[in-house]
């Protein structure tokens, strides 16, 4: 039972597909809890999708005969990104949502992305809950239910023709590399940016579940070699690359020279474009955005809210805020000038694509618009699940006792201002693996280089044993 429990994460649930984890056994207990969480809210209209991993249509097919057993109307959409089934619950007005996904973790993972409601991922509380529901006995006892019924239905069509009635570019006005790391973003990307008049070269975007180079991840700097690489190729010179993660609800971009452009700063060019709209808007964003992030919304007028890291909080905090924007470093971007307010990386990527066009300008050159400071990539330090909470929650004790409250940002994890070295760096537990997450940010290179040498020795002081450089 510990081994199930441990899939149950801050906002969705993901394990390994192994026995007494995330085995069939599990799954069906957990399609049952979720019909029960779903019923309970008297919520009938379910969509269930699934992406390209081993064992992910198995699962999708245990979810939709346990949701029509127990009387839901059932859409099972099939193979799909994450942002295709949120816009099939508007679509086709259901608000349940059961994808099948463990996005960006590594393949022998799996788990769920899990709704209940129009834009609304189930909370950390929510995820409790689900939990008592999955190991209660006897859940359903009592609970007459009528046979369900199991709608087919192709999400494809309708998903790429609303984005292109929401964004229009000239043809032919740019040229872009597109990597899907084989996985299901692949069989919407190419069409999607041909059709908006760009000039598009494919990159893994066949369906492989063997992942044969690497998983489909943007965060990981290795697997963006090939893109880079790609983008600068003579004969293809694009404007940019763009990689998306496995259930294509993150976005990485590379620019024509192949550098790396997190999506923080991707974000501070939208912000700047919606906020000539949107007069006073508010932009959400997580902890790990850099400090430049936060200027670029008060230099155009906005309200800059920084948040929790993690997808089901920041579409949460975007509904509080009324939000026009919202983001993450590590490539999510939600847009809710329409009231949509899910993650979707081929809507943030074709606004990208629209700005950039309209503008005549490179990416480099607009970036070079905006303030820019030195930023770390992501360090990631194994740590078990089972004490990575407990270890943060100690350095949260030192760092309080050793410096400044006005320093320390606890949202999520631990933000440290530390002027004296011009920048700040960021611990926090990663939501989604057994590891820490570090990040830091100065003024300039040399800065952030002796400010990452403070900030190791620190946590050096509080047991972090693994190298520094073990990045992933």
């Amino acid at each position: 039972m510990d081994n199930f429990k441990s899939i149950f994460r801050e906002y969705d649930i993901r394990g390994r597909v192994q026995a007494g984890e995330l085995d069939e056994e599990n799954f069906r207990r957990l399609a049952l809890g979720f019909a029960y969480f779903l019923h309970n809210r008297g919520i009938d209209r379910v969509v269930v999708g699934h992406d390209n991993r081993k064992i992910s249509p198995r699962f999708a097919q245990t979810a939709v005969e346990v949701l029509a057993e127990k009387g839901f109307t059932v859409y099972d959409i099939g193979l799909c990104i994450t942002p295709a089934a949120y816009f099939a619950q508007y679509h086709l007005q259901a608000e349940g949502l059961m994808m099948i996904t463990a996005s960006h973790n590594p393949d022998g993972w799996c788990g769920c992305k899990l709704g209940n409601g129009l834009s609304q991922t189930l909370d950390s509380a929510e995820i409790r809950q689900l939990y008592q529901y999955c190991t209660a006995e006897k859940l359903w006892q009592g609970v007459v239910c009528k046979q369900g019924r199991v709608i087919n239905y192709d999400i494809r069509s309708a998903y790429i023709e609303d984005i292109l009635q929401r964004v229009k570019l000239p043809a032919n006005s740019l040229r872009l590399v597109v990597d899907a790391g084989n996985g299901a973003a692949g069989i919407y990307a190419w069409e999607l940016f041909q059709r908006l008049g760009v000039l598009t070269f494919q990159l893994n975007c066949d369906l492989d579940n063997t992942y044969p180079h690497y998983f489909p991840n943007p965060s990981n700097i290795a697997a963006r070699e090939f893109l880079k690489r790609t983008v600068t190729t003579a004969g293809i010179e694009a404007d940019l690359g763009i990689s998306f993660d496995g259930d294509g609800d993150r976005l990485g971009v590379v620019d024509s020279r192949g550098n790396d452009i997190w999506s923080d700063r991707i974000l501070m060019i939208l912000a700047r474009y919606f906020l000539r709209q949107y007069q006073g808007g508010t932009v959400v964003f997580d902890v790990k955005c850099t400090k430049a992030l936060a200027e670029t919304i008060n230099k155009y007028g906005g309200r800059p809210v920084m948040w929790k890291t993690g997808h089901s909080h920041i579409k949460k905090k975007m509904r509080q805020e009324q939000a026009v924007l919202a983001g993450e470093r590590s490539g999510h971007i939600f847009i809710g000038t329409d009231g949509r307010n899910y993650d979707d990386a081929l809507l943030g990527a074709a606004m990208l694509l629209k700005i950039l066009a309209e503008s005549g300008k490179t990416l480099n050159e607009i970036l070079e618009q905006f303030p820019c400071y030195a930023t770390s990539a992501e360090i990631r330090i194994d740590c078990p699940d089972s004490e990575k909470y407990f270890f943060v929650e100690r350095l949260k004790a030192y760092f309080l006792q050793n410096y400044p409250s006005e320093n320390i940002c606890l949202i999520n994890g631990i933000r440290l201002e530390l002027p004296n070295l011009g920048g700040w760096a960021l611990v926090r537990a990663s939501s989604n693996l057994p590891e820490l997450v570090i990040i830091a940010e100065a003024e300039n290179n040399e800065k952030l280089i002796v400010l990452q040498e403070f900030f190791k020795n620190e946590l050096l002081k509080n047991g972090v044993t693994a190298a520094w450089q073990n990045c992933k």
